[in-house]
């Protein structure tokens, strides 16, 4: 036996798993903690962000064919003043329009309703058809006002030297018309004190303007406003003066970047006669200009021929 060979035996040993089989959880494990560092920050925005901001945010993404505002507390001032007006005071967005008819009794009943010819019937007609034009005037004002509201805002956000003044300015689509406003606030005015002429910001806020309101068939009203406690050194020269020399001032601007005069229905200056936030004179945000575009076109004057 001493020349047997005895066999080699290999034992092969496997070694214990430990419960993980790859990385694969640690990239998932990775994409929940971003995306809950995310979610965490978009709290923190949130809370951080002023209701003025979120309902330009709203606007912003918003369809063209979609209120703009519901009333004065949607603006920049939440209520109190500014963009669903802006924040001036309790207002309301133009209502849907709709087709408005009258049938006169007496037509109802097939004869006039009094021995005046059948005159009531005519001008139930007439009343009738008055309604619904004006309807259909409105809706169409409606959305253009929505339309040059939308060309406004991308007109603005393409100018990066006005970004630090964006809560400044102020779109509203109320029973008025269109309004924009220019608004001062603390720290950042669109007007130096005591100044007729704006900051080079809001010069290229409004110049921006003059070819979009062109397009539009509206007549339009510029009015300027101050602050209450205002201090003038000429006894001669009060707040009147420059709220009426800036909505002049505005006018010329609109004039030099393609707004012809014939669409100007008047430009007024209404000192501290008109604040934006009626319960606080004082406040910075009363320091504005306002150009409205009007809902209505103007009155044709009667022809008095006969």
């Amino acid at each position: 036996m001493a020349g047997y060979d005895q066999p080699i035996i290999i034992k092969k040993v496997k070694k214990a798993a430990h419960g993980h089989h790859g990385g694969a959880w640690k990239i998932a494990y990775a994409d929940f903690v971003t995306a809950m560092m995310a979610f965490f920050l978009l709290l923190w925005l949130i809370s951080m962000t002023t209701p003025e901001q979120k309902e330009g945010l709203a606007d912003y993404f918003a369809p063209a064919n979609v209120s703009l505002s519901t009333s004065g507390s949607g603006g920049m001032m939440g209520g109190t003043a500014l963009d669903t007006s802006g924040a001036k005071m309790a207002g309301s967005a133009i209502e849907g329009m709709r087709d408005v008819t009258i049938a006169p009794e007496a037509q109802s009943h097939g004869a006039p309703s009094s021995d005046n010819g059948g005159r009531d019937g005519v001008q139930g007609d007439e009343a009738a058809l008055d309604g619904k034009a004006n309807a259909e005037l409105k809706a169409e004002n409606e959305r253009e006002f929505h339309s040059a509201a939308a060309s406004i805002r991308q007109a603005w956000q393409e100018l990066p030297d006005i970004t630090n003044v964006q809560d400044n300015l102020l779109l509203e689509i109320d029973e008025e018309g269109l309004n924009i406003q220019i608004v001062d606030q603390s720290g950042r005015p669109m007007f130096p004190e005591g100044s007729k002429y704006p900051t080079e910001e809001a010069r290229q806020a409004i110049a921006a303007l003059g070819p979009i309101l062109q397009k539009l068939s509206n007549q339009i009203t510029i009015s300027g406003h101050t602050a209450a406690g205002g201090t003038y050194s000429n006894p001669r020269y009060s707040a009147w003066e420059l709220s009426s020399d800036r909505a002049n001032v505005v006018r010329a601007l609109l004039g030099e970047f393609g707004l012809s005069d014939d669409r100007i229905n008047a430009v007024t200056g209404k000192s501290t006669a008109d604040p934006f936030f009626p319960n606080d004179p004082y406040q910075a945000a009363n320091e504005r200009i306002k150009i409205t575009v009007l809902n209505e076109p103007p009155p044709v004057p009667s022809n008095m021929g006969f």
